[in-house]
């Protein structure tokens, strides 16, 4: 198991997110340890809907898309296989190409949470729950002001088996009300 099992996994113990039967989509799968773990725990009924630039090799039960969600058409694709607002849980362990500078960095990751939000404003059901990685710095108070409203709650966690020098935080936004 990956460190990414364990991250997404202390997550599910603290709030709960994933239940039997659920629609989940993964933003950022590759290598697909998230998408391994949404699928157990959303079971055989389950859907989990994986995305990445990045081909992984064939989880079983996990629908997998090689898709850049960057690309301006990704929302249309998306509501268009998936529908409006059908999601349970988006989850997203994107991270931009480090470039070990901070001020480079930290404005990359905020960028790609904010297509995810942007994503989850098409997809995600109402009182859905969003999963998101993101780096702290300059501009996270700014992006945690921007979801505020969309969500009844915020919570900001650094899992224990996220390295102790990374700026990595995640953000589990619950209760989708936009």
């Amino acid at each position: 198991m990956s460190r990414a099992w364990f991250k997404l996994e202390e997550i599910q113990k603290c709030y709960k997110i994933f239940k039997y039967n659920m629609i989940v989509v993964d933003l950022g799968a590759a290598p697909g340890s998230w998408s391994k773990y949404a699928k157990k725990m959303v079971g055989t009924k389950g859907i989990v809907y994986s995305y990445d630039i990045k081909k992984i090799n064939p989880i079983n039960g996990i629908n997998f898309f090689k898709e850049n969600i960057l690309n301006m058409n990704f929302i249309k694709k998306i509501t268009n296989y998936i529908g409006f607002n059908n999601v349970q849980v988006v989850i997203s362990d994107l991270s931009p190409k480090i470039s070990g500078i901070a001020s480079i960095d930290i404005p990359k990751s905020i960028e790609l949470a904010k297509k995810v939000i942007k994503i989850c404003n098409s997809i995600l059901k109402k009182k859905g729950t969003c999963i998101i990685k993101i780096f702290q710095g300059n501009g996270f108070k700014k992006f945690i002001k921007y979801i505020n409203p969309m969500f009844k709650k915020i919570k900001i966690i650094k899992p224990y088996s996220s390295r102790t020098t990374s700026k990595e935080v995640y953000i589990i936004a619950i209760n989708y009300n936009f």
